[in-house]
């Protein structure tokens, strides 16, 4: 016969086990919260939009260094350096959709969809690029796969890496050989 007092005490400690186990699981979850995901999108994007705007010809252009920080998160030293080398191959290429076509006028990129998954101190982001360049009375559009890579230390959050995810694309914002 077993006491009532010994019955809730093993009652206790069973339930206790399920608790523990059911909130490790939510540790576990490698989801990113919405906010986080916003903001990981929003620096990835500035990014990417400082790229398309290479593209655009401007009588006085804004020479500006790709950012080294955006929205709270920070741009990895040897990521900085090759997106203003894709600045600068970009602003020196033909700006036209074609060789000797009006040249760019407009160029809009966004980020759309983003999902991010943290692994330990590593976030990834995949989300999907759009960019819409305007030339003479016409338009290139493109939706391309992305993947971002964050580090985190504590509460920083550094970008490090991106690149293309779908293997045939050729984003009109990217340099032709990337060095990323």
């Amino acid at each position: 016969m077993v006491r009532p007092w010994l019955r809730a005490g093993l009652a206790f400690t069973l339930s206790a086990c399920l608790l523990a186990s059911s909130s490790a699981d939510r540790r576990t979850d490698p989801d990113v919260d919405a906010d986080v995901t916003r903001q990981l999108t929003i620096a990835a994007g500035t990014l990417l939009r400082h790229r398309s705007q290479a593209l655009v010809q401007k009588h006085h252009r804004d020479q500006t260094s790709a950012p080294r920080e955006v929205y709270g998160v920070r741009i990895s030293p040897r990521l900085a350096r090759s997106q203003e080398r894709a600045v600068r191959e970009l602003h020196n290429r033909n700006r036209a959709p074609v060789e000797g076509g009006p040249a760019y006028t407009g160029a809009r990129t966004s980020l759309d969809g983003g999902h991010a998954v943290r692994e330990g101190d590593r976030i990834t982001l995949e989300a999907v690029e759009n960019t819409v360049v305007r030339y003479g009375s016409g338009k290139v559009t493109q939706s391309v796969r992305r993947r971002f890579v964050f580090e985190t230390e504590g509460q920083q959050i550094t970008l490090v890496a991106e690149r293309v995810l779908d293997p045939d694309a050729r984003p009109v914002n990217d340099p032709f050989e990337p060095a990323r």
